[in-house]
């Protein structure tokens, strides 16, 4: 098999062609027959779901019976919280947060603040009696039962112990003296009314995970706090981003040389910086009580300043930076001659974004449609996980031949299960169903995840379709800006629905397909994490990993034949070819040129990210003194921080993106012209003088670029 067969043929010379084609036909029209078809069973999907589901078995708690505690409009309205009769039977946290627990609950106003018995309450005041009854099912008569008949028959408690509200369930308020006694409500035993005491520490061990969530929400309120007092900062600082990053942009528009060796030199200082601040505080701890231990010892902690007062976090920090700087800065020595090339294709970049100014909004319309596809999403799935119906089942104590199986409240009593298990209960257990709706509910809810996936990826090929189209417009207008097409954005988004949306559809799914296989074995994974067969978890981190690496080769075959779709028009395995085999014969440029680009632009937004962070660094931590007064008091001054990194990233991603896609359209392009034009006066380079000179080509008649 010779050369040519195998990277195919280089691209012929042809008079007529002056860019993106606008006679064209549709492609890919079965894909998108399919398409549309799928869409409309993924509505079809939400409606069924909107029907039948109830978001308010996520929002209120359900009693034994399956209603809904403080639900307005409801006899329970006034009754928001949730009681269990035996909150020791509730040892896991899925059985307290998700499932039910097998015991009698009721929807309460409050939870009991005091230790009370049952007995203590019969034989007690009046007020203890009718402070009892409200924690006892309705129309219990009280008075005249005796406390073994009211337990006998489920109809009360055995006792009652101070609780707090979290999650709108009662949960024991436990707690630790000195000396780690665990106590709740400040006593260590309980009078269980039935002959026996109960100790603190059994209750912790029911409900030992569950105040892992009782700190997760101290955590989560404390950071709710932060942002309740920072907010208007933050959105300074997203906006100070926002202004970053547009000055970038067109700084880059008339000084993308100047600037990209201003951002390779910034970039090295603030990582420069962040190494000799890391090793202040390194060497400013030395010899500080409680400074030499380690992250280890130290544990999960809640205050997460603690862990900024231990030597080994900044010996950590700094490790970490200073393999970034020395691994950027080999990059730069060794890639220092193909840096001025792909300083070129910014410099090109920057003037078809200039002429194409319309391209710095796209990114708006992407993300509103995004913001569509992902509500759409969680709307269908909340509906979807929640249209189940009521199920009951049998709970009892002693040995009974029907425990666990389903049953009906409404004749329970009657029934023979009744008779034969004296103290069983028939309380509710779960949602579910036996309709042929429910039974293939987990294949609708893989139907919406699968759909998400292929709408999203749909979506994002659109933009990138759209985007391609208009800097090829401008990369093959001979005479630029007199070539080039008006509105070219509008043309081009225009020209991406009309004809190709099966070929974007086709790309979209095919990228899907992976990324479903992922999510499964991601929650395979996930399933065998305590499993002891360690040849299957090495073959199931296999497959991760080849999966993860076909999902990035189809997006970079995807975005290079969304790009040729733009130029030729073509289906899109025809165009997924040309692309690859055009990159195959130019593989040495693409490997460095191009991987040189996207690195320069990833060192654009790692610098506005270090500008941005290290400003809000000494703003809230109060290292700046002029401003020590305006900045806020927070519980953890790492939360704006946090939050203002993670959102001028996505800030300065959003604008470099449309870069990046200049870029590789550009770049493609470029070798196109290369093999199609000779730069004689027939067959003339459509690049810029710049490319032509660092190519050490030219045009044997001159044209004029702006």
């Amino acid at each position: 098999m010779t050369t040519s067969d195998r990277q195919g043929d280089s691209r012929k010379f042809d008079p007529n062609f002056k860019g993106p084609l606008h006679n064209r036909g549709c492609t890919d029209i079965l894909c998108c027959i399919l398409f549309i078809l799928a869409l409309l069973g993924y509505f079809a999907v939400g409606i069924i779901a909107w029907s039948q589901g109830d978001p308010r078995k996520v929002i209120y708690p359900t009693d034994s019976r399956g209603q809904f505690c403080g639900q307005a409009g409801t006899p329970l309205e006034k009754k928001p919280l949730l009681f269990y009769f035996n909150i020791l039977k509730c040892a896991s946290p899925l059985v307290l947060l998700e499932l039910q627990c097998p015991t009698t609950q009721l929807c309460v106003e409050s939870c009991p603040d005091r230790h009370l018995t049952l007995v203590k309450a019969k034989l007690g005041s009046k007020e203890d009696r009718e402070y009892f009854q409200q924690y006892c099912k309705d129309g219990v008569d009280f008075a005249k039962l005796s406390p073994p008949e009211i337990l006998k028959e489920g109809l009360c408690p055995a006792m009652l112990m101070p609780s707090k509200a979290f999650t709108q369930r009662c949960l024991p308020a436990l707690g630790t003296m000195k000396g780690g006694v665990v106590v709740v409500g400040n006593e260590t035993t309980f009078d269980a009314g039935q002959g026996y005491n109960i100790n603190a520490t059994d209750v912790l061990e029911a409900s030992k995970k569950s105040n892992v969530v009782i700190e997760a929400r101290q955590v989560a309120m404390r950071i709710f706090e932060d942002y309740t007092h920072s907010w208007h900062w933050i959105l300074l600082g997203v906006v100070i981003a926002m202004v970053v990053s547009l000055i970038f942009i067109v700084l880059l528009r008339y000084l993308a040389g100047i600037m990209v060796w201003v951002m390779i030199v910034l970039v090295i200082l603030v990582l420069g910086y962040g190494i000799f601040h890391c090793y202040m505080e390194f060497a400013s701890l030395k010899g500080e009580p409680g400074s030499d231990v380690t992250i280890r010892d130290l544990g999960l902690q809640t205050d997460f300043s603690v862990y900024l007062q231990i030597r080994q976090t900044w010996l950590a920090f700094m490790i970490i930076l200073a393999i970034v700087e020395v691994v950027i800065i080999l990059l730069l020595i060794f890639l220092r001659k193909k840096i001025m090339i792909a300083i070129a294709l910014i410099k090109e970049a920057s003037r078809a974004i200039g002429y194409v100014m319309s391209s710095l909004f796209y990114p708006l319309l992407t993300f509103a449609l995004l913001a569509v596809v992902i509500a759409y999403w969680a709307i269908t799935a909340v509906f979807l996980s929640t249209s189940n119906e009521q199920v009951y089942k049998v709970f009892n104590n002693s040995d009974c031949e029907y425990s666990r199986e389903t049953c009906d409240p409404k004749t329970f009593n009657t029934s023979n299960i009744s008779a034969q298990c004296p103290d069983a209960e028939c309380l509710f257990a779960f949602y579910g169903g036996e309709t042929l709706y429910h039974k293939y509910l987990i294949l609708f809810q893989f139907y919406n995840v699968f759909l998400f996936f292929w709408c999203a990826n749909f979506v994002t090929a659109l933009g990138q379709v759209t985007l391609s189209g208009a800097f090829a417009s401008y990369y093959w207008a001979f005479k630029k800006p007199d070539d080039i097409p008006a509105y070219p954005i509008f043309s081009s988004l225009g020209r991406a629905l009309r004809y190709h949306t099966g070929s974007l559809a086709f790309g979209s799914l095919i990228l899907s397909m992976v990324q479903v296989i992922r999510v499964i074995l991601e929650y395979l994974d996930h399933k065998l994490k305590d499993a002891q067969n360690k040849c299957a978890k090495f073959l199931l981190s296999c497959m991760k990993c080849c999966f993860w690496c076909l999902e990035k080769c189809i997006k970079f075959l995807n975005r290079n034949a969304y790009i040729m779709i733009a130029i030729y028009g073509k289906s899109f395995c025809p165009s997924a070819r040309d692309a690859f085999f055009l990159l195959m014969r130019n593989i040495v440029r693409v490997a460095v040129l191009d991987k040189v680009t996207d690195f320069l632009l990833f060192l654009g937004k790692l610098l506005i990210v270090g500008i941005v962070g290290i400003f809000s660094f000494f703003f809230f931590s109060g290292r700046i003194r002029t401003m020590e007064e305006a900045a806020p008091s927070l519980n953890y001054y790492w939360v704006p921080i946090l939050t203002l990194v993670v959102a001028s990233y996505l800030i300065a991603h959003g604008f470099f993106s449309v870069y990046a896609m200049c870029v590789d359209t550009l770049f493609l392009c470029f070798l196109e012209d290369l093999e199609r034009n000779d730069g004689s006066a027939e067959r003339p380079y459509f690049m810029s003088q710049n490319l032509l000179s660092l190519l050490k080509k030219s045009n044997e008649e001159a044209k004029t670029v702006d």
